[in-house]
């Protein structure tokens, strides 16, 4: 273990049973960021990290392992081929794809106020994510490629596709779509449906942080670490 990571440690919950896991990842610079991993309204644990990399993640998902945890479930932010390996790494346990993220990745592609007809359904639809089953959620994706299908498969004199970004939000959807309705198929875990319980301290941490510019990487550790285990 880092030294800076025996400064502070966490409050340990892995007597407590199986836990719903929620992770995430921010940064406070260029390859300076923290990974957190929460679970019953309390910081668990923190990684210094450079990059969001799987293979990071599953090491401290072994570590949490190690000393006792066990996991009722993964709520995510989507990082890609995250799902995949959680499941293949751990396939009993159920994987959520943060809605917001899912939403937040759509906007990103057909922006907030979409002007093409087929865009403006697709956003009606996400809308909707938090409020619909997985069954119905499908059915009307379905139906919505179905009606603009020659629409999304126009291209210009060029050969290539014209509404790229629409197709890439669809294509996102279709991907993550095992991985959105996991807190309701699951009723009984109490799956959180979104990272939001981490994800709302980034901002309050990055501001406290640049109220001490200048300083040492060890103290700026501590400092961080100290946020995160009273967040």
């Amino acid at each position: 273990m880092d030294n800076y990571e025996a400064d502070l440690k966490f409050q340990d919950l892995s007597k407590n049973g199986k836990i719903n896991l929620i992770f995430d990842a921010t940064y406070f610079g260029r390859g300076y960021g923290w990974l957190v991993f929460r679970a019953n309204g309390i910081n668990i644990h923190a990684k210094r990290i450079e990059t969001e990399r799987i293979d990071i993640i599953l090491q401290e998902l072994n570590y949490l392992k190690s000393i006792g945890y066990e996991f009722k479930s993964f709520t995510i932010d989507g990082r890609t081929g995250l799902c995949k390996n959680l499941r293949l790494h751990y396939p009993d346990i159920p994987v959520q794809f943060c809605q917001f993220h899912q939403k937040m990745i759509i906007r990103r592609y057909i922006t907030d106020r979409p002007k093409l007809e087929c865009s403006i359904k697709l956003k009606r639809l996400l809308v909707r994510l938090t409020k619909i089953d997985e069954k119905s959620f499908k059915r009307e994706l379905d139906e919505l490629e179905k009606i603009y299908k020659d629409f999304l498969l126009e291209k210009n004199e060029k050969g290539e596709f014209m509404h790229k970004k629409l197709r890439s939000a669809i294509r996102s959807l279709r991907t993550n779509l095992p991985y959105l309705f996991t807190c309701r198929n699951y009723p009984e875990l109490g799956i959180s449906n979104t990272t939001n319980s981490i994800e709302s301290n980034f901002s309050h941490w990055k501001s406290k942080v640049k109220m001490h510019r200048g300083l040492r990487p060890d103290r700026k550790d501590k400092i961080i670490l100290f946020l995160i285990k009273n967040s």
